[in-house]
């Protein structure tokens, strides 16, 4: 069954780039907002590339975390990995990237309670393998899902798919599993609640400071 779902996927891939000139899929705004960004200045070829969801949307002055690298922030909505699926060929393809940075898996659990980790695996390869397709030999690095206060229900499923995709990662070439989780605990080994907004979902800029601290030894200079 789960492999018909994955080949079902593959096949909503393919056709997708045909469907959503056509139909507004989720996030279909989004994506014209990039083009028409893009059709104004359209980033240097050879950037680092972010691609995700809205851990990334919200990092808005993610460029100056990293001066001295150029960082194309393609983070759209509340995406899930499906979503990133889809729009591959408008996110990715188009900038020829040195190095792609994924965040994304947690709203695939958030939106669906019958979404389980070994989903989000399957997900998780099909974007990986769709890159690599297309740019078969620059890195492509995965931060681990971030274990969000407000959906604490949530954890251990995140907490597995988080090792079935550095499992997996493990078996390929130029490719990370970004561990983000330590730097996200208090001095009690608990989730620190400080680093996050009101919300609890999403984080203040201590935390973006963490992870920059954490990204920033895989990032991959010119």
């Amino acid at each position: 069954m789960k492999k018909i779902l994955l080949l079902l996927n593959i096949c909503i891939f393919i056709l997708g780039k045909e469907i959503h000139a056509q139909t507004n899929f989720p996030y279909y705004q989004d994506i014209q907002e990039f083009k028409k960004k893009d059709s104004l200045k359209f980033p240097p070829k050879n950037g680092i590339l972010f691609i995700g969801s809205s851990t990334f949307t919200k990092w808005k002055d993610v460029q100056a975390y990293f001066p001295g690298y150029s960082i194309i922030n393609r983070g759209f909505g509340g995406s899930t990995l499906l979503d990133e699926i889809r729009y591959v060929p408008d996110i990715v393809y188009p900038y020829h990237p040195r190095q792609v940075i994924i965040y994304c898996g947690d709203n695939d659990f958030a939106f669906s309670d019958t979404v389980t980790s070994a989903d989000v695996l399957n997900r998780f390869k099909i974007l990986f393998e769709l890159i690599r397709k297309e740019y078969p030999a620059i890195p492509v690095d995965y931060i681990s899902i971030k274990y969000s206060p407000s959906r604490e229900k949530l954890w251990n499923k995140m907490k597995s798919a988080n090792r079935l995709i550095s499992n997996y990662l493990k078996t390929q070439i130029h490719a990370e599993y970004i561990d983000i989780d330590p730097v996200m605990l208090d001095a009690n080994k608990k989730i620190n609640k400080s680093l996050y907004l009101d919300d609890m979902l999403h984080m203040k800029p201590e935390g973006y400071r963490l992870w920059e601290k954490v990204i920033k030894p895989y990032l991959i200079k010119d």
